[in-house]
C-alpha cells in the first residue's frame, strides 16, 4: 500500500461556507475538468430542465420559489467536477496495471484516474481486465444467471444514484428473473427510519419539505451534520434564524455547519458577523439520544402536570393519536436522573431544551445516520415521533419529521420497488402490468447479502452503481464474500475498490453520468428522481458522453433483461430502452401517486407524491398516529473503554473521497485518524500524532484497525470517531438493529492501545 500520510492539524473554523467554499469549488473544477465543461454544467445544476445534483438530498427549491443561479453546495460542485473530468480509463490502462498492482493503490487514487470508457472483463485466474463487447458481456451474465440452481443465488444491489426509470426496470427484471434479492444502500443508512415511521405515522418518509424549515419555531438536529452532509440545508437554516426560530444541535461532536454560516451566494455577507446557527448544543454520548429524548418527554409531562397547559397539545393527542396512557405510565416509572446520566448531557442543558420545546408550537426534528446506525435505532426514531405527537407538531406547516437522506434518489429507488420486502399490493400491480407472477418470499438486504455470499448461498453479485465493497460493514468479510462469487458485475462511471475485490469472473459495465446527454434512436431522453421530501422532478444532462461506448443505466438494464429472460419474454425491453416515456407510463400503472407522470414531471419543479403525515392523515390500522413505549437499550453502558462511530469528512461523498482534507474539522493530509477527547488522550498516554491500534470484539471475533493517528477533538469523553469507509473494518455484520438490520456503525465498542513508535 502507499506510505502512510502524516496528519496536519489546525483549529476548526467556526463558520461554514462563505468564500472558502467558492475557492474550493474553483480549485476542483481547475484540477478535474475543462473549466468550460464544468461551468456549463454548474449553470444547469438543480435548475428547471437541468441536471439533478447526484449528491444532494434537496436538488432544487419548491416549484413556487424562484430558482437561484447557484442551487448547489460545495460538495455538489465537486461531484460535478468528479464526473465531468477530462481523464479517461481506456483499455491501455488495464493492460498497464494488473489487479494486484491496482489493489495496492488508494481509493482516492483509483477514482482520480478518470471515467471508465468501455466494458471490461476479468476472466477466471486472469491478472488483467480486457475489453469485451456489450453483447458478449450480456451473454456472459445471462449464462451465469441462467446456470444457477435457483434465482435466489443471485444478488442485485442498487445505489442511490440510480434514476427512477432505471430502478423501476431493474426491480422488474430482477423479479421476472425470479428473486426479491434487492439489497440497496437504504439497508445501510435509513432503513430504520422507514420502519419506525411507517409503523407510527403510516409513511416511511419525511413529512416536511425544505420550505417548511424557515417556518418552524424550533428545529432539533440529531445525529446529522448539515455543513458536510446536506449543505444546501444551511440556507434554509439561515432563513429560519432570521425568522426568529431556534435550533438545538444534538451531536457528540461540535460541527461547524451548525455553529455559524456565511451564504456563499451573498458576497455582501462575507464581512461582518456571520449567521449564528444553533442556539443550544446537547453533546450526547454515543447512543445517548434515546435517553435524552425520553428525559425531554418526561420534563414536558412534568411541566404539564404543574399547570403549564400549553406544554402539550391535548386536543391533538386525544383526537389523532393512540397509546398516550401507556406512554404516560411508562414515563412516570422511568427515573429522570438515570436518563440524564445515560444521555451524557448536563441536566441544566436538558431543561433548557425542554423549555424551548414547551414554548414552541411548530417543531421539526431532523436526523440522519447518527440516529439510524444503532442497534436500537427504531426505538430512538419512535421517541422522536412521540415528542412531535404530544406537541401536535405533525401535519402542519413548519412542523414534522425530517429524516435527511444523503443521496439524490435513495428515496426514489425505494418508491420504485427496490426493496427486498415490497408489499403484496405492489407486486400484484407489477405482475398485472407486465403479465407475470412476481415471487412473494422476502429477499435479502445488504447485510443478509454478505452473509449469503460468505455461506455460498449467493454466487452472483450485480451492482447497479455504488461501491459495495467499501460501503458495507465488516470490510474483511465483505471482501471474502465477493471473492467467493462465481461472477461479480459492477455498473459504474469510475474505478473503485469493488472492481478489484471480485468474483472468479468480473465485469465492469460503464454507464453515462447524470450530467451527460442520453440520446437514443428515439431522440434525447431524460430521467427523474425523488428527493428526501418526496418530490419528483426531471433531470437531463447536456454534456457529450465521456465515451461513445457508454450506455445509460436504462439501456443496460433492458439489454441485460432481454439477454437473460430470452426473446420470448413479452416485456417491451427494446421499446422502453429507447423511449423512457414508456417506462413512466408503466410506473403510472403500478405505483399510486404517479398519475400523469410524464406530464407532471416535465413541469419545472416537478410534483410531490402523496404524503398522509404531511396532511395530518395517518394510514395506520386505526387511522391514528401511534405513541409508543420504547425501553432503553440494555447494553447502553459500553463493555469496553470506548465506543466508536464512523463519520464522513467534508471532502467526500459516501465512499467517494475528493481529497485528504476535512476543512471544517481542521484535519488535513490524512484520513487515517482517530478523534479523541484530550483528557482521554492524557489518560491513555497518547500524544497528538501517536499511532494506535483499535480492536473490537463481537460474538467472539476480533476486528483490528491499526496505524491510525490520534488527534485531539472536542468529542464526548469515552467516545471516538474515525472516517467512513475506513472504519468499516471494525463494524461487525452482527452489530446491527434487530428490527431493520441496519448496521450499528455509530456504536462500536472498542479497545485502544498506543503502538510503539
Amino acid at each position: 500500500m502507499s506510505p502512510k500520510r502524516s496528519v496536519k492539524l489546525s483549529p476548526p473554523p467556526k463558520t461554514a461556507a462563505g468564500p472558502r467554499s467558492i475557492q474550493s469549488v474553483a480549485y476542483s473544477l481547475w484540477e478535474e475538468t475543462h473549466i468550460g465543461r464544468g461551468i456549463k454544467t454548474l449553470f444547469k445544476l438543480n435548475q428547471p430542465k437541468g441536471v439533478d445534483c447526484p449528491s444532494c438530498a434537496w436538488p432544487d427549491p419548491d416549484p413556487e420559489e424562484v430558482s437561484k443561479l447557484a442551487e448547489y453546495c460545495e460538495n455538489g460542485a465537486k461531484a460535478v467536477a468528479w464526473e465531468t473530468g477530462y481523464k479517461r480509463i481506456a483499455p491501455p490502462f488495464f493492460a498497464q496495471y494488473s489487479i494486484r498492482e491496482l489493489v495496492e493503490k488508494t481509493d482516492h487514487w483509483l477514482e482520480k484516474q478518470g471515467r471508465l470508457t468501455e466494458p471490461m472483463v476479468l476472466e477466471e485466474n486472469a491478472s488483467h481486465y480486457r475489453p469485451i463487447s456489450w453483447e458478449a458481456a450480456f451473454s456472459l451474465i445471462a449464462e451465469k444467471l441462467n446456470g444457477l440452481n435457483h434465482p435466489d443465488q443471485a444478488l442485485f444491489y442498487t445505489s442511490g444514484r440510480t434514476s427512477n426509470e432505471a430502478a423501476f426496470l431493474y426491480q422488474c427484471f430482477v423479479r421476472q428473473f425470479g428473486t426479491n434479492n434487492l439489497p440497496d444502500c437504504s439497508n445501510m443508512c435509513h432503513e430504520a427510519s422507514g420502519k419506525a415511521l411507517s409503523e407510527t405515522l403510516g409513511i416511511g418518509k419525511a413529512s416536511v419539505t425544505l420550505a417548511d424549515i424557515p417556518e418552524t419555531d424550533l428545529l432539533l438536529v440529531l445525529g446529522q451534520n448539515p455543513g458536510t452532509n446536506a449543505p444546501r440545508m444551511l440556507t434554509s437554516l439561515e432563513k429560519l434564524k432570521r425568522n426568529g426560530g431556534k435550533i438545538i444541535m444534538v451531536n457528540p461532536l461540535p460541527e461547524t455547519g451548525l455553529i455559524q454560516f456565511r451564504n456563499p451566494q451573498k458576497p455582501w455577507e462575507w464581512v461582518g458577523k456571520p449567521t449564528v446557527i444553533h442556539d443550544l448544543h446537547l453533546q450526547v454520548k454515543l447512543n445517548g439520544d434515546l435517553a435524552l429524548l425520553k428525559a425531554l418527554l418526561k420534563m414536558l409531562l412534568e411541566a404539564y402536570a404543574a399547570g403549564k397547559a400549553h406544554t402539550l397539545d391535548r386536543t391533538f393527542i386525544r383526537q389523532q393519536t393512540s397509546g398516550f396512557e401507556a406512554l404516560l405510565w411508562h414515563l412516570q416509572e422511568v427515573d429522570l436522573q438515570q436518563l440524564i446520566e445515560a444521555s451524557g448531557v448536563p441536566e441544566e442543558k436538558i431543561r433548557e431544551a425542554a423549555d424551548l420545546l414547551a414554548s414552541s408550537k411548530k417543531i421539526i426534528i431532523a436526523w440522519a445516520m447518527g440516529i439510524t446506525q444503532h442497534r436500537n435505532a427504531e426505538n430512538t426514531i419512535r421517541e422522536i415521533v412521540n415528542i412531535l405527537l404530544v406537541k401536535g407538531s405533525i401535519g402542519k406547516k413548519g412542523a414534522g419529521t425530517l429524516p435527511v437522506r444523503g443521496h439524490s434518489n435513495v428515496q426514489g429507488d425505494r418508491t420504485m420497488g427496490i426493496w427486498e420486502k415490497m408489499p403484496d399490493a405492489f407486486l400484484d400491480r407489477l405482475g398485472t402490468a407486465f403479465s407475470f407472477d412476481p415471487p412473494r418470499h422476502h429477499g435479502l438486504g445488504a447485510v443478509g447479502a454478505v452473509e449469503a455470499m460468505l455461506s455460498g448461498q449467493a454466487r452472483v453479485f450485480f451492482g447497479m452503481g455504488g461501491n459495495f465493497a467499501l460501503a458495507a460493514p465488516d470490510t474483511a468479510k465483505v471482501f471474502q464474500g465477493l471473492q467467493q462469487c462465481e461472477l461479480t458485475v459492477q455498473v459504474s462511471t469510475k474505478l473503485n475498490r469493488s472492481h478489484l475485490i471480485h468474483g472468479k469472473t468480473a465485469l465492469i459495465l460503464p454507464c453515462l453520468g447524470r450530467t451527460e446527454k442520453d440520446i437514443s434512436p428515439a431522440g434525447p431522453q431524460w430521467v427523474s428522481t425523488e428527493d428526501t421530501a418526496g418530490r419528483v422532478r426531471m433531470s437531463q444532462g447536456d454534456l457529450e458522453p465521456a465515451s461513445t461506448q457508454l450506455k445509460s443505466e436504462v439501456a443496460i438494464v433492458c439489454g441485460l433483461a432481454r439477454a437473460v429472460l430470452g426473446k420470448d419474454n413479452p416485456t417491451d425491453w427494446e421499446g422502453m430502452s429507447v423511449d423512457y416515456d414508456r417506462i413512466r407510463d408503466k410506473v403510472e400503472e403500478v405505483i399510486p401517486g404517479f398519475e400523469r407522470y410524464n406530464q407532471r414531471a416535465r413541469i419545472p419543479g416537478g410534483f410531490y407524491l402523496p404524503n398522509g403525515a404531511r396532511e395530518g392523515i395517518f394510514h395506520t390500522d386505526d387511522q391514528k398516529a401511534k405513541l409508543t413505549v420504547n425501553p432503553l437499550p440494555t447494553d447502553s453502558a459500553a463493555k469496553t473503554p470506548f465506543t466508536l462511530m464512523t463519520i464522513r469528512s467534508h471532502d467526500q461523498f459516501n465512499t467517494t473521497v475528493y481529497g485528504y482534507d476535512d476543512r471544517y474539522r481542521g484535519i488535513a493530509n490524512s484520513r487515517e485518524v482517530v478523534m479523541m477527547h484530550p483528557e482521554d488522550m492524557a489518560e491513555y498516554g497518547c500524544k497528538t500524532g501517536d499511532r494506535v491500534k483499535l480492536s473490537s470484539v463481537f460474538e467472539g471475533e476480533e476486528r483490528i484497525l491499526e496505524g491510525f493517528q490520534v488527534v485531539p477533538y472536542a468529542i464526548t469523553r469515552g467516545c471516538l470517531a474515525v472516517y467512513f469507509p475506513e472504519g468499516n473494518v471494525l463494524v461487525a455484520l452482527g452489530n446491527r438493529s434487530g428490527e431493520s438490520q441496519c448496521p450499528a456503525s455509530k456504536y462500536v465498542e472498542v479497545h485502544l492501545k498506543r503502538m510503539n513508535p
